[in-house]
């Protein structure tokens, strides 16, 4: 039976008027619990149940022996409590047990849920598991320490999926595709290098963003001998770590433990963790763990009653409505708290209202200012929710330390996401060099950037470089090798294609704002073309740890830009005023080429002044150089932070689709 969920405050009216239910004329005038205890509160003596269903007749308590088969032992009705919340209390220890709660709307009975606030389950996710969260803790959790981190500029971010990382028969790692693989130290690939967590210190990266390892639904956890891959992004139980990664799913402690584990051990390593987080939709929207609490609420609808779907999986939830924005505020909270996440990042993050992010973001400064949060600042479809009041990227100088991506410097470095065949900057394409301009002050304001030639924004959008992502590809769409492969130029070579890679991720790496890598790239990694790899197989989506023997000159060199940009502050600049200060373009009157200088020690920074030439055409460009005695660090697709030579003449030859880079004591 389908319900209208325009009309179901309507409805629950005309139910309330027969009965003792509370009248609501709409969602606004829903009551908000603000307590702490919604879900379970447990200890050895007593278990508290507590759910917020204020347009219920009746709710019943059902308890389980095991996490998925068989009927209800003991089912209890629970008795309305304070702001539309309803409890029950049973007094005996219910650890190992499992539970649901049933909502009746009127005189329907809805599906069984386990809740939305639930934070351990059984196998498939369907009840919830009653269990001690001390026992999950690994030896030495109460001392785990957030690695150090000054400035958001400082951050490296690293994007992989908990499979990809690990199941290739060559990744040496023996807990393939589960958390505890980024817990194994001294794994090598076929010919003996290093892969695994030792191969990401080595990178020098210092954040792993982990696509979503929250429970999603479109693995059976029942079935993992089927090898279904998915990206994740089909959330089920948003507060439960996903059990397809955790050696024993039907042990609902074993995900919780090994997810801490994996935690603990970036940690160690000097590595945050970032989660990747997708609070804008669910799985499915009617008969959600959301919809079958309190019908409608949660979620937007269009005018014509139909299901609004800004995220392009058929709906989209309501952050604006107080309970929705309490529990997103609380899940992170818990997140950074329970399994001392280190950062966000809010998937389709425009969807949600600038307010609830804020919020967001205020909840997190309680507890570490650090934590580091950012988001897709777009939508995938039209919301209802008015755009000035959404996070999108245009509206980003409204969110509070809160980051975007930059699909600006994305599309005009390697070209579009959208059509394939269209080449970018370094693929030697010319009248992109403002793109490119406003990536490197990191879509700040700067007097020398021509806002009218941008291929996207025509305004900056950020207060601050902390506020941008740059990144030339991510899990979405091509990967950038086929990307450049696909857009690439009539007679290009193998070697060129290694050039424009080079070059693209040199302009990341030394741009304002924060760089982004998607794994896999420091090792040339390729997806056979495929744009969108969220359901191929691990043949498709698996890292080949064996490039990094064949490829080991793009391992050095990415490895050399990361450390160039650890090395020297003045590519991590925090502010738009520094940047407008000490950034200094140079036009050198050669199309496809972009020239600036950082000057002056800006950011503390040891060198000097620091010249940066980007060439994006195919073949050598000779320019003319400020005068001065030249350290060159970075030239025709080698780095060398010793210094590779020096340069007095003020005639330069910049090599074909690559950068060059000098300092000056």
């Amino acid at each position: 039976m389908k319900v209208n969920h325009v009309f179901m405050v309507l409805i629950v009216g005309f139910l309330s008027a027969c009965s003792n239910i509370p009248t609501y004329n709409s969602f606004d005038e829903y009551p908000v619990y603000e307590g702490n205890d919604l879900e379970l509160t447990y200890t050895s003596k007593l278990s508290k149940f507590r759910v917020w269903a204020p347009t219920a007749s009746k709710v019943k308590l059902l308890l389980y022996d095991n996490d998925y088969e068989g009927a209800a032992y003991k089912t209890v009705d629970m008795k309305r409590s304070d702001n539309g919340t309803w409890i029950k209390e049973i007094n005996e220890n219910l650890k190992g047990k499992f539970y649901t709660f049933q909502v009746r709307i009127g005189e329907r009975w809805l599906d069984e849920t386990p809740g939305m606030w639930v934070k351990a389950t059984g196998v498939k996710g369907k009840r919830a598991a009653i269990i001690d969260m001390d026992e999950t803790n690994p030896d030495g959790w109460e001392n785990d320490k957030r690695p150090e981190l000054v400035n958001f500029t400082d951050i490296i971010l690293y994007e992989v999926h908990v499979r990809d990382f690990s199941v290739s028969p060559n990744s040496g790692m023996k807990n393939k595709g589960k958390f505890l693989a980024f817990t194994e130290h001294g794994t090598k690939n076929t010919v003996g290098e290093s892969t695994g967590i030792d191969h990401l210190k080595e990178l020098g990266i210092t954040h792993v963003h982990l696509l979503p390892s929250f429970d999603f639904a479109s693995i059976d956890e029942t079935k993992l001998n089927e090898n279904k891959y998915n990206w994740g992004y089909d959330p089920l139980n948003f507060n439960v770590p996903e059990g397809s990664y955790s050696t024993n799913p039907h042990d609902p402690k074993s995900r919780i433990r090994e997810f801490k584990q994996m935690v603990q051990s970036f940690h160690n390593s000097g590595i945050r963790v970032v989660m990747d987080v997708v609070y804008n939709h669910t799985f499915i929207g009617e008969n959600s763990n959301l919809d079958l609490l309190v019908p409608g609420y949660f979620y937007r609808f269009n005018a014509d009653s139909t299901w609004s779907n800004a995220s392009g999986c058929s709906n989209e939830t309501a952050s604006e409505r107080p309970m929705m924005r309490k529990f997103i505020v609380e899940s992170v909270v818990y997140w950074a708290t329970e399994y001392h996440v280190d950062g966000f990042r809010f998937d389709l993050m425009g969807i949600h209202d600038i307010e609830t992010m804020n919020e967001v973001r205020a909840a997190l400064d309680k507890i570490d200012p650090s934590i580091f949060i950012y988001g897709e600042g777009w939508t995938a479809a039209a919301s209802p929710l008015p755009e000035e009041e959404r996070a999108l990227k245009k509206n980003a100088k409204q969110l509070e330390n809160i980051a975007v991506f930059s699909d600006d410097i994305r599309d005009a470095l390697k070209g579009s996401w959208k059509h394939g065949e269209i080449p970018g900057f370094v693929s030697g394409i010319d009248s992109l060099e403002e793109s490119v301009k406003f990536g490197i002050v990191g879509a700040t304001q700067h007097p020398q950037v021509d806002y009218t030639k941008l291929i996207y924004s025509k305004a900056p959008y950020v207060n601050n470089p902390t506020q941008i992502i740059n990144y030339v590809s991510c899990h979405d769409d091509m990967c950038l090798v086929d990307k450049l492969n696909e857009a690439k130029p009539e007679n290009t070579t193998d070697e060129e294609l290694v050039r424009f890679n080079k070059l693209a991720q040199t302009v990341v790496f030394t741009a304002q704002g924060v760089p982004f890598i998607y794994a896999g790239e420091e090792l040339y990694r390729n997806k056979k073309g495929i744009h969108n790899t969220y359901q191929s197989p691990d043949s498709i989506n698996q890292i080949n740890w064996d490039n990094k023997t064949q490829y080991k000159d793009i391992f050095t060199y990415y490895q050399g830009l990361i450390a160039l940009r650890k090395a020297h502050a003045a590519f991590r600049i925090p502010t738009q005023e520094m940047v407008q200060k000490h950034l200094k373009f140079i036009d050198l009157q050669t199309p496809n080429v972009v020239a600036y200088m950082l000057t002056d020690h800006v950011n503390g920074e040891r060198w000097k002044d620091i010249l940066v030439i980007y060439n994006g055409n195919r073949k050598s460009v000779s320019v003319q150089i400020p005068e001065g005695a030249w350290n060159v660090v970075c030239h025709d697709g080698q780095i060398n932070l010793s210094g590779m030579l020096q340069v007095k003449s003020t005639a330069f030859t910049v090599a074909p689709s690559s950068a060059s880079i000098m300092y000056v004591e």
